[in-house]
């Protein structure tokens, strides 16, 4: 109860010292982004792992050629007739790469037409050539400006015969939308759903305005982090994306969860401080799990993900944190506002309205009860459909040659492979320590013959670095199946054989590396945040069979989401309706990533849906009201905050970013399945399936388990209303917290809805009111075991009245209906 306490305090605190609040969060986002900018970033794109092949190549090529201080981009251009030695080709190309030699902050250009050295960059049939060009700075700090100048004037050499086209990173750079396009995308579908669901515009901003906080801080905090340790470059895209996705739903929740205590005739901050008691606690505890399925990456042991991990917890914590303690402060800024307009005329006419949850939900709800089997059985053929593209899920990495075709990068991609074969866009780099020339040569001769190879050449070595590098270009794409086994017959056959200690580095040898590493490690991944779950979930709901369940439903979540995404990117299924480039493998990493946001924000999907339920079943002890009810008064928000995830997730199709893309689009599927299938079919069909064995845990292991209440009762049936608990008198028992439930139905067994059923004390004072469910359920609230008066009314024009006695176990009692009233 003193940690019950604690929140309950702090929202309080929040509430009524709104305007420190506020000044606190404002002045923490100014101050942040005022350091961020002096500052700037310092992202890291390394993406080697410790002790394998490509990283041994890596480190020996950084010790013989240190880095080169720029990012060297491509120009390409192929003429339809003749050669580009002619001379009326070399008019036009020569000016335009002397005159991006003379650009500020282009270091070197090497052209084609530079004598010898240069021949090597026209191709065979002489129709197709490439001048590389060389920024002093690395690609994110080359000035937009400067690379917009390189390629307008590349390309204003083109003329009708005569195509230019540009790739490198720089160039992809000024392709990409402008930054943020895609989360303020995200955040104007966000709106909208939101506006639909709450019907005012203040409610609406609420979510809106945490998730910017959170997400805006976060970023900048990473950027600050990124100066004293390895951040990734896509880290700030992952922790945007699942930073809009977490604060706009753990706000929804608060605020649904406080306009229902409103409108149940609470004041604002009475309802404030329950919403927080009671949702703000199953947000504190669901962030918990989602930072924990994070951390589950730091098992994977690949430095590359530390920064992940960092961008994206400190984007969930700040989320949390927003939602506890600045939203409680704009609700008192707002008021009564958090209402729409006709939600305020409906309760100052009609006064509370029912706790019992009715409509779409309900009738549900109660069909999910009624075809438990058959309902399961639909969801997992559903779900097993979709699971069976990953049987062909294919890791590796994406490259321009996954632009789209009307990309200048990606043509220039193609222009490369027409002219110098499919492996020119990425060769592999043998790299030998200590060998003898003539060893050298004869391992280029046995390369070159190997199957799989187009040619290999060994490249000038710097004097006294005893380093030799031979490059192989492979006969087949970067992305394909052949060159994986390329690099595997290079190491496990050529090179053996040479007797030589050689290493085969390059970027397709590194994913391929990332990729090995990821499967082997991935069970031991998933097997960690699984456990780390079910722990938490058992001592939440003290329960075997529900964590379970829910890792179950992950893992099923998880298949079906990847298969949608290997149908997608792998396959190419709906890639030119959505805006994609073209097919191919699913990045090496991308699975990690997924994988623990995936089952975080199943997690907070399970926590919300069953703490609601393990609430019902604490009180009534009956697992099929308790399912029932839960599934009822969740499952709107539910899909609500689902809708808003995949419009968010969804919108980072737009970022431009092969990765975010496909994080985008496979979180939102995963959203997506889980909360419209899953949790709102599977998981309440299993749970009835299997009846009272939920809440199962052996007597042993709860005497030795802590005891963490996700989200506590409120206090009182009427707290959420605002009305005091009134004891019950007379035969009043020392049992606390009891209730009267059951059925209302017509003489011939049909449930009847809508009617209006009320518990008062012996005095006539009101103790609870609700109405009954479309099924006909009902219950009603009592503060103690003791005598009550349980009244029913109908239509009629007096209520039936009855005396009942409710004993410290909640009392059943069916109500049925005549034609002339109430029977019984």
């Amino acid at each position: 109860m003193k940690e019950r306490e604690i929140v309950a305090a702090l929202a309080r605190w929040c509430y009524q010292h709104r305007a420190v609040v506020l000044l606190l969060w404002v002045g923490a986002l100014l101050g942040l982004g005022v350091a961020g900018s002096a500052a700037g970033t310092s992202y890291k794109g390394v993406f080697s792992l410790p002790n394998t092949d490509s990283t041994h190549a890596y480190d020996l090529m950084a010790k013989a050629f240190p880095e080169r201080s720029g990012d060297t981009d491509t120009v390409v251009w192929r003429v339809s007739e003749g050669s580009v030695r002619d001379g009326s080709v070399r008019e036009r190309m020569e000016p335009a790469l002397k005159e991006i030699a003379g650009m500020k902050g282009v270091g070197e250009v090497a052209s084609p037409y530079a004598g010898a050295a240069g021949a090597t960059q026209i191709s065979e049939d002489g129709r197709i050539a490439y001048a590389q060009v060389t920024f002093t700075e690395q690609a994110n700090g080359v000035e937009k400006e400067l690379v917009e100048d390189v390629v307008d004037t590349a390309q204003g050499a083109e003329r009708d015969g005569l195509q230019v086209e540009l790739g490198g990173q720089a160039i992809t750079l000024i392709q990409e939308p402008p930054a943020g396009m895609s989360e303020m995308v995200g955040l104007g579908a966000a709106a909208i759903v939101l506006f639909l669901a709450f019907g005012s515009l203040f409610a609406m901003v609420l979510p809106l305005v945490i998730a910017v906080f959170a997400v805006g801080m976060g970023m900048l905090g990473t950027s600050l982090l990124s100066h004293v340790t390895n951040v990734p470059d896509v880290a700030p895209l992952l922790g945007s994306l699942i930073g809009l996705g977490v604060g706009i739903d753990y706000a929804l929740f608060i605020v649904t969860r406080h306009r229902k205590g409103i409108m149940r005739g609470a004041k604002p901050l009475d309802a404030a401080v329950t919403a927080l008691n009671t949702s703000g606690r199953a947000v504190l505890f669901a962030g918990g799990t989602v930072v924990i399925a994070l951390a589950g990456m730091l098992v994977m042991n690949m430095r590359f993900l530390d920064g992940v991990v960092i961008a994206t917890s400190l984007t969930v914590v700040l989320s949390v944190l927003a939602a506890t303690t600045l939203l409680p402060a704009l609700l008192g800024v707002l008021g009564m506002r958090v209402l729409s307009r006709k939600q305020r005329r409906k309760l100052a006419a009609e006064g509370p309205e029912s706790q019992e949850s009715n409509g779409a939900a309900a009738r549900w709800s109660a069909q999910v009860q009624k075809r438990p089997k058959s309902i399961a059985l639909i969801a997992v053929v559903v779900m097993a459909a979709l699971a069976i593209p990953v049987l062909s899920l294919r890791l590796g990495a994406n490259d321009q040659g996954n632009h789209r075709e009307d990309t200048t990068t990606r043509q220039a991609y193609d222009l490369l492979a027409e002219g110098f074969g499919p492996g020119f866009n990425g060769p592999l780099q043998l790299v030998a320590d200590g060998a003898e020339p003539a060893a050298v040569k004869a391992l280029v001769g046995v390369v070159s013959k190997t199957e799989g190879v187009a040619r290999a050449i060994a490249l000038p070595s710097p004097p006294n670095s005893g380093v030799t590098v031979i490059q192989v270009v492979p006969t087949t794409s970067p992305q394909s199946v052949e060159t994986d086994e390329l690099i595997d017959r290079l190491r496990g056959e050529v090179i053996p054989q040479s007797g030589e200690k050689v290493h085969v580095g390059g970027v397709t040898a590194v994913f391929k590396d990332f990729a090995a590493v990821t499967s082997d490690r991935l069970p031991y991944f998933v097997a960690t945040i699984i456990a780390l779950g079910f722990v938490l979930l058992m001592i939440a709901f003290r329960s075997l069979v529900v964590p379970l369940t829910a890792a179950v439903m992950n893992l099923i979540a998880a298949a079906a989401s990847f298969g949608v995404l290997v149908a997608i990117f792998q396959w190419g299924w709906g890639a030119d309706l959505l805006g994609l480039g073209k097919e191919g493998p699913i990045t090496s990493f991308l699975p990690v990533i997924m994988l623990s946001l995936l089952f975080g924000l199943s997690m907070d999907y399970q926590v919300f849906l069953v703490s609601r339920m393990h609430e019902e079943w604490v009180h009534t002890k009956d697992n099929a009201r308790a399912v029932r009810v839960g599934l009822a008064e969740t499952s709107r928000v539910i899909n609500a905050a689902a809708l808003i995830m995949i419009c968010v997730f969804s919108a980072f199709v737009l970022s431009g970013d092969m990765e975010g893309a496909m994080a985008g689009i496979g979180l939102a599927a995963a959203v997506a399945l889980d909360a419209f299938i899953l949790r709102t079919a599977l998981v309440p069909a299993a749970m009835h399936l299997l009846g009272n064995s939920n809440w199962w845990l052996p007597a042993g292991l709860e005497k030795r388990l802590p005891h963490l209440a996700v989200e506590p009762q409120e206090d009182g049936p009427d707290a959420a209303s605002g009305r005091a608990s009134v004891p019950a008198t007379g035969q009043a028992s020392a049992a606390r917290g009891s209730a009267v439930h059951g059925f209302v139905r017509t003489e011939h067994g049909e449930p009847v809805g809508d009617v209006v059923l009320t518990l008062a004390a012996p005095d006539g004072s009101q103790v609870d009111r609700v109405e009954s469910l479309a099924d006909g359920s009902y219950i009603l609230s009592a503060p103690a075991g003791g005598t009550y008066l349980l009244a029913a009314r109908s239509g009629m024009s007096e209520p039936w009245v009855r005396h009942i006695v409710i004993g410290g176990d909640p009392m059943v009692h069916d109500v049925v209906l005549t034609d002339l009233g109430v029977s019984r």
